[in-house]
């Protein structure tokens, strides 16, 4: 009975132990005959619920994009463009400071391939992605295509057996793949949030001088021209709706013409962020009054003289004539929606389109079918003009990150983290003393006291303004976290004075450098492991990866925290093994991982393969307690900890085990 017992726990061990290891993205494959030289492979994926795999486009600086690599191509086939995507979603991430795109629930991959060698009937893929919940895995799957028999099948490494669903090896699984999966319901909240944002952008514009004026006079155009109520609510319902359809179509014809792929692959490069950049630089010189912006005069007239025919098409050319007139204001809140919804694709543009237009919209129809509103209105006024110049303001500040953006990717060091938060001082040190009536601008009305409201205003960017400084000298600043660049591209890339003067001038050990928050570290497993053997303190191995958010989420959240980054600094040898760069091993250090089968070519395959056979985890990051002499754990490892008092707990846990 006891025996039993004991067989029935260790089973039961062994599944749980194993059942760490993830792979939450399931695979199949096909392959489909074109022409006679072209040959469509297509990838088709489930994802687990709340995991997201990230596209071909995500922005270089955030997550790893998936790749597709093709391991016997030269000379026999040749890749068609980037592989075609399903439907993606854009999400602004914080700690990297990109819009990184995503896979949710289902993906699939399409990429044409060109045969160049018609005796070949053997394609080798590789698929690299990166996957993320609360932790992070880096992905290798293999598979084989027939040209001849137009069947695939998903292998361990090329010319190995072929895997089941299941995961188990299969020889000869060479049955053509099932179906597509279906996809799932959208991400309605998702569009839900980005319609309610544009919806708010749209609301914004209306509160300028371009919009706002507008109202009381195309509502008493409308009076006018409706002989009845019943007829004056008809046409002001059909202006509203002419409006949407106007800035709808803008949305689908944008979508077609560019498509997400395209603008997302745009949004990343040098050229189009020193395009943005030097972009809302007019438009913000423009809300602050150095100039006006206006389409030519000639398209004006043109739209009011079709307005003038009446009836729908004159109400129609009226809604023209409002998108075109209001321009000057408007129009750098439409291109930052269309960009954010082309980016994002599917049916973003729409959906963006749709809320803006929604909110210009709305006031033009109720005021129109209930004209005693208007006396509630407020007069049009200076305030205007001090929305527009709140607006110049933050067009200007955010003008400085897309220059930021262009500068990190050449690593230029123009604009480092000082500089950045110096310019962001100035402007919204120099957006206060405007609120607070200390500076005027050309088309500002003379004041003698300011509201409340202002003053309130006024008193929060100065506040904030406040807030910034403290980053000159290497505070986080985690309110604006992903804006400025790191820390770590700075001029003092270690606060003022440099965090290393804090330990002394002792200098730095071999195979060592200085980690984020001025941490020792070693990125190689056995150097990091004879240095805690030399000082006499336990190891902190860190699996990690250069694209894994939650382990950028621990450094600078948790590890910044005083009282552990007292423990990182002075009672543990810190181990950070990245899983996902690209160094190559040398040739006689490459082997076949006996866990999982497949060849270990780089370091990061290496550390991975540690992980995975000595842990049974392949998720990031994952810390773990090490006495340096045995190698055994000094507690139970753990993941994603971002509670700071519970990974304080952890770690005196492990080194009082140690002691």
């Amino acid at each position: 009975m006891k025996k039993t017992a004991f067989l029935l726990l260790s089973v039961f061990a062994f599944i749980s132990l194993h059942s760490q290891v993830l792979d939450p993205v399931k695979w199949k494959s096909k392959i489909e005959k074109k022409s006679d030289t072209e040959y469509v492979l297509i990838f088709d994926g489930v994802i687990e619920d709340e995991w997201h795999m990230y596209s071909q486009f995500t922005p270089e600086g955030g997550p790893l994009p998936t790749e597709i690599l093709f391991n016997n191509a030269d000379g026999n086939f040749e890749a068609a463009g980037k592989a075609e995507e399903s439907e993606t979603h854009t999400q602004f991430n914080d700690v990297f400071g990109v819009d990184e795109t995503y896979f949710d629930k289902t993906v699939q991959l399409k990429q044409t391939i060109k045969i160049t060698n018609p005796e070949n009937n053997l394609v080798q893929a590789e698929l690299f992605y990166q996957v993320c919940k609360e932790q992070c895995i880096m992905q290798n799957k293999y598979f084989e295509f027939d040209l001849k028999a137009l069947t695939s099948k998903e292998v361990v490494e090329f010319g190995a057996a072929a895997v089941t669903p299941s995961g188990n090896q299969d020889e000869g699984n060479d049955k053509p793949a099932t179906e597509t999966p279906k996809p799932e319901k959208e991400d309605d909240l998702s569009l839900l949030g980005f319609f309610l944002l544009c919806f708010a952008g749209g609301f914004t514009a209306l509160l300028t001088p371009c919009v706002f004026p507008m109202i009381p006079m195309t509502v008493s155009y409308f009076t006018k021209q409706s002989k009845t109520k019943a007829a004056g609510i008809k046409n002001a319902f059909f202006y509203g709706i002419s409006i949407i359809v106007i800035y709808v179509v803008l949305g689908l014809a944008v979508s077609t013409i560019f498509g997400a792929d395209a603008l997302n692959e745009l949004s990343t490069s040098v050229s189009f962020n020193l395009i943005f950049f030097i972009l809302l630089l007019v438009f913000a010189f423009s809300f602050l009054g150095a100039f006006e912006i206006m389409l030519p005069n000639s398209w004006a007239n043109k739209i009011d003289k079709q307005a003038d025919r009446g009836g729908f098409i004159g109400i129609f050319f009226m809604a023209l004539a409002l998108a075109v007139v209001s321009f000057s204001c408007t129009g750098v809140i439409v291109g930052n929606v269309l960009v954010k919804a082309s980016i994002e694709g599917g049916l973003a543009p729409v959906i963006g389109m749709l809320g803006f237009s929604s909110a210009l919209a709305l006031p033009f129809m109720l005021f129109a079918m209930f004209p005693g509103w208007l006396n509630s209105l407020p007069k049009s006024g200076g305030w205007l003009n001090t929305v527009k110049v709140f607006l110049g303001f933050l067009e200007l500040a955010f003008a400085f990150k897309f220059l930021s953006n262009a500068d990190l990717v050449l690593q230029a060091h123009i604009l480092e983290r000082e500089t950045f938060l110096a310019i962001w001082i100035a402007v919204f040190a120099t957006m206060a003393l405007y609120l607070f009536g200390k500076i005027t601008l050309p088309h500002d009305s003379p004041i003698s006291s300011i509201s409340v409201g202002r003053l309130s205003l006024g008193i929060l960017t100065l506040a904030f303004t406040v807030y910034l400084i403290p980053g000159l000298w290497g505070a986080p600043l985690k309110l604006i976290s992903g804006f400025p660049p790191p820390s770590t591209y700075s001029e003092s890339p270690f606060g003022f004075g440099g965090a290393a003067n804090s330990i002394g001038d002792k200098e730095l050990p071999e195979g060592a450098k200085y980690a984020e928050n001025g941490i020792i570290s070693f990125e190689d497993y056995d150097r990091g492991l004879e240095y805690a053997k030399e000082v006499g303190k336990p190891v902190l191995l860190d699996f990690t990866g250069y694209a894994c958010v939650n382990c950028r989420k621990m450094e600078q959240h948790v590890w910044s925290d005083p009282k552990i980054l007292s423990i990182l600094k002075n009672d543990v040898v810190l181990v950070s093994l990245y899983v996902d760069g690209t160094e190559k091993l040398p040739e006689n250090q490459q082997y076949v991982s006996e866990t999982t089968g497949k060849k270990i070519k780089t370091y990061a395959h290496k550390w991975s393969d540690l992980q995975i056979s000595r842990y049974n985890v392949n998720a990031q990051p994952y810390y773990v307690l090490m006495h340096p002499e045995t190698e055994e754990n000094l507690n139970d490892p753990v993941g994603y900890t971002p509670d700071i008092s519970e990974y304080e707990d952890w770690l005196t846990s492990g080194i009082s085990n140690f002691k």
